[in-house]
């Protein structure tokens, strides 16, 4: 069993700043790619960053210069740090790693139950 919990929405005014934090725990054997999606009202869940083992990075166009993944293997925690935030940041933000469970093989995905951004303008 693999948990990820989220950590560190809330509401923020426009051009303000927030950091959002998962950890992953429970039965893991390794933990891979570890990423923040997020979903608002009436769209489809978009990825926001990724960010490898090596901490290799990508980023959604609408984010770069903005925001920045970053994560700690020793914690098994990723973070998002959310910088000029603007209305359109506005979602329910998905921490998601690719982990290989203990006694299992293979690797696969795992979801966090979701943190709101709210971004007022």
């Amino acid at each position: 069993q693999v948990q990820l919990v989220e950590s560190g929405g809330g509401l923020v005014q426009a051009g303000g700043s927030l950091t959002l934090s998962c950890a992953a725990s429970g039965s893991i054997f390794s933990l891979n790619d570890m990423g923040w999606y997020r979903q608002a009202p009436g769209k489809q869940r978009e990825l926001v960053a990724r960010i490898t083992r090596d901490s290799s990075t990508n980023y959604a166009d609408f984010v770069k210069g903005r925001f920045a993944i970053s994560r700690d293997n020793a914690k098994n925690t990723v973070y998002l740090q959310m910088n000029s935030l603007k209305s359109e940041d506005t979602a329910v933000y998905y921490c998601n790693a690719n982990v290989r469970p203990r006694l299992m093989s293979g690797s696969r995905d795992y979801w966090g139950q979701g943190t709101q951004v709210t971004v007022s303008s």
